[in-house]
């Protein structure tokens, strides 16, 4: 089976775009269809998906007269010729892998205050090129052209009311019928062409029948003021429905429409896709890195937020990898080009929200099979309440147009729109913060977690071990005597690879010291190294060397790997070498706690070690020197003590656990098979974005029940009221497409949450 996605149009309704996902997966030769109304997204799986697509066409046109499927490989084209494709979400190259790290394997990250949209600007004669596409062109032309028709129909139906008042009943009839004909045409079409295709619950056919018969009943100035209504409010749902998708893609997509070719002497634009690795590509002060890639010339600092969230300033150089995305706001960069667009950063981060948007929720399915009740559901009741009750009062008039104000309101749109659209502004406010969610469903699940179980290396600590302390035992008030100590045992360990040997070294050269050669160097497996520097026997090793050749020390507990030293069998000291634990570790195990969630850690290393670290951070329950299989059956039992648990590791023997867990995060600068177990990725690799997902996750899922509940809540209300003699089909009309749009700028606010 081939898989492969498109980019589908002209469908302005959520409700149909659940109707059509569902014909598309009745079809013999389609294995999944999933469509993204968030993205226009169709994903496809099937023997020969673009042989399928006229013949999909066609199903879906059955529901959406003028829907259009177009490869998204067409868009990417479209887009590398200068075309943003905003809103459309067509990306570059097949599915993302979040996995993958920047070219240097380190990522690079900051803050964007301006061109949030992603394209390049570049300040050339004092103006920018930001270029337009047709796209948004014809956009800007069929909102010039919907609105016209509103706005003579609202001439006409004040005319109506006008005349209702100071003129004969045919007057008014006649204006009326005018202003319906210009507002409710395209309506009345549709629902006749979507009645001879056997849709007999189509919106546009409740909404006909609706006014239609408000004229029957003699309420001419009412019908047309119904339509009217339901037009200016699906006007403004589609406008919201469109500021909203394209305010979370554009947050998202930071692809460059173009970069700037170091042609020889010369420098020219060209399509961002035609960009090949080993091109020189010039970043000058305000540009975004516009491919992943390597500093060959110039200095500057990098704002690393659109990437990460996190506003830290990285300061590059010649030699250095830098990640796409990240904004240039110093220097003149001279890249070479290290990956092709569709393989840089900024479009694996496009792409890893269009996946996770195609993932839905529970929920979301949830509401689609509730939908497709709720409608002929409302609609038998419009049917009984307009005959039951008449049989028995024969005030037919009052029963049927109360009946008429059910049927506005029998279209499930704000139900099948708000939840998907909540879930996909939450993916977008993680990727604002540098938090990847692979799906609706790890949010979902997000939202109950009770415990966070942590791995130590990587996830609590840097991974990178560092001399945290030079102890002597000759003079402790003399800074010199501690330089020579650890001057000497740098000496000694300068041509070991091993970790610990760098960090001494790494540590002697910061303080600028001199290094020794010596004379000779023995090194002693499992033990440390023994040498001979300017005619002194020098030891550098562990307790056990020193017992091997007789040199008596001071035993103490500490944190880290301690490396003692001995000149001439007499002991000096010893240097200490520690993980160092990430900053804001503590204060993101403080808000799990605060937030009534238990953390845990799980760690291959020692015990005493993993003590140490988890009493720095405030972890109360350590699980020390497991191997991965028992990281799991830990982790098991965890979840049947506490509830709910989600792993935060990085290295390639968490992948186990990250995906026995419920919900798996893996930090981005971790190990390929980790993040690609995981569910959600944190580009940071800051402990802090474990409570930051979190709280999104649990803002998300409080939003998505706060539009299903307040949309419901509200259309049982006024057919209540219409039960009672209060409702009209003006307030049927609000509770059908006013909610919708409410819902719509209620799901959105989750971007501008701080």
């Amino acid at each position: 089976m081939a898989k492969k996605v498109y980019i589908i149009d002209n469908l302005d309704c959520a409700n149909c775009a659940s109707k059509i996902e569902k014909k598309f997966n009745d079809h013999p030769g389609v294995e999944e269809a999933i469509i993204t109304f968030a993205t226009r997204q169709l994903r496809l799986t099937a023997e020969d998906p673009d042989a399928l697509i006229p013949e999909l066409v066609e199903i879906a046109r059955t529901i959406e007269g003028e829907v259009t499927i177009t490869p998204r490989d067409a868009a990417h084209s479209e887009h590398s010729h200068g075309h943003p494709h905003h809103g459309d979400g067509c990306c570059c190259g097949e599915h993302l892998h979040e996995d993958e790290e920047s070219c240097c394997g380190h990522q690079h990250h900051h803050e964007d205050g301006e061109g949030c949209c992603g394209h390049e600007h570049h300040q050339e004669d004092g103006k920018s090129h930001h270029h337009h596409s047709d796209q948004e062109s014809h956009a800007h032309g069929d909102e010039e052209e919907s609105a016209l028709p509103l706005i003579l129909g609202a001439g006409l139906f004040v005319l109506g009311l006008v005349l209702n008042r100071v003129a004969p009943s045919w007057a008014t009839l006649l204006a009326c019928l005018a202003a319906y004909v210009i507002l409710g045409r395209e309506v009345v079409m549709t629902a006749v062409r979507n009645l001879v295709k056997g849709h007999v619950f189509d919106e546009n056919f409740l909404m006909s029948v609706a006014t239609i018969g408000a004229f029957f009943v003699g309420d001419y100035p009412e019908a047309v003021g119904v339509m009217l209504f339901y037009r200016v409010g699906e006007f403004f749902e589609h406008k919201a429905v469109e500021r909203s998708r394209s305010q979370i893609m554009e947050a998202v997509d930071l692809r460059p429409e173009v970069v700037q070719l170091v042609d020889g002497n010369q420098v020219r634009e060209i399509p961002a896709g035609q960009a090949q690795v080993g091109d020189l590509v010039l970043v000058r002060p305000g540009d975004r890195i516009p491919l992943d890639g390597v500093v060959v010339s110039g200095q500057s600092r990098l704002d690393t937020a659109p990437i990460t969230g996190e506003p830290v300033p990285v300061s590059v150089g010649e030699g250095d990898c830098v990640t796409s995305g990240c904004v240039n706001t110093v220097g003149q960069l001279t890249v070479r080009v290290e990956k092709p667009l569709a393989e840089s950063m900024v479009t694996r981060i496009l792409d890893s929200v269009e996946n996770a948007a195609a993932s839905k929720p529970k929920m979301d399915r949830f509401i689609t099979r509730f939908a497709r009740i709720y409608t002929p559901v409302v609609v038998a009741v419009a049917l009984g309440t307009a005959v039951i009750p008449s049989l028995f009062t024969g005030n037919w008039g009052y029963w049927v147009y109360t009946a008429l104000t059910f049927l506005v309101m029998s279209c499930p749109c704000a139900l099948v729109l708000s939840v998907p659209l909540a879930f996909f502004a939450g993916i977008g406010a993680g990727s604002k913060k540098g938090i990847l969610f692979k799906g609706g469903q790890s949010m979902e699940a997000m939202a109950g977690i009770k415990a966070v179980v942590m791995d130590k290396t990587g996830t609590i600590t840097k991974g990178d071990f560092k001399v945290q302390k030079v102890e002597s035992v000759l003079d402790l008030a003399q800074v010199d005597t501690r330089k020579e100590l650890l001057m000497l045992c740098a000496s000694c360990e300068q041509r070991s690879t091993h970790p610990i040997a760098v960090s001494i070294v790494a540590a002697a050269k910061e303080q600028g010291l001199a290094l020794t050669q010596p004379e000779e160097l023995e090194e002693l497996p499992g033990r440390g190294i023994r040498a001979l520097v300017e005619g002194k026997e020098i030891l550098c090793g562990n307790a056990r060397l020193m017992r091997e050749k007789g040199v008596a020390f001071a035993d103490t507990a500490e944190y880290g790997t301690r490396v003692l030293v001995a000149v001439d069998g007499v002991y000096q000291g010893y240097l200490l070498i520690a993980d160092t634990v990430k900053p804001g570790a503590e204060q993101a195990v403080r808000r799990l706690r605060d937030d009534g969630i238990e953390t845990v850690m799980l760690t291959g290393d020692a015990e005493e070690a993993a003590k140490a670290v988890a009493s720095a951070v405030g972890i109360r329950e350590v699980h020390a020197g497991l191997l991965p299989h028992q990281k799991l059956e830990r982790l098991q039992a965890i979840r049947q003590e506490k509830g709910a648990a989600m792993f935060v590791g990085d290295g390639i023997n968490d992948a186990p656990v990250l995906a026995g867990a419920d919900v798996g995060a893996a930090m981005g600068s971790g190990a390929d098979a980790a993040i690609e177990a995981a569910d959600v990725v944190f580009m940071t690799s800051d402990v802090e974005a474990v409570p930051q997902a979190l709280g999104i996750a649990k803002e998300t899922g409080r939003i998505a029940w706060q539009n299903v509940v307040f949309a419901l809540a509200v259309k049982l209300v006024v057919m209540f009221l219409g039960l009672r003699g209060f409702a009209s089909m003006w307030l049927a009309v609000f509770a059908d497409s006013g909610v919708a749009m409410l819902c719509v700028l209620n799901s959105i606010r989750l971007l501008y949450k701080k």
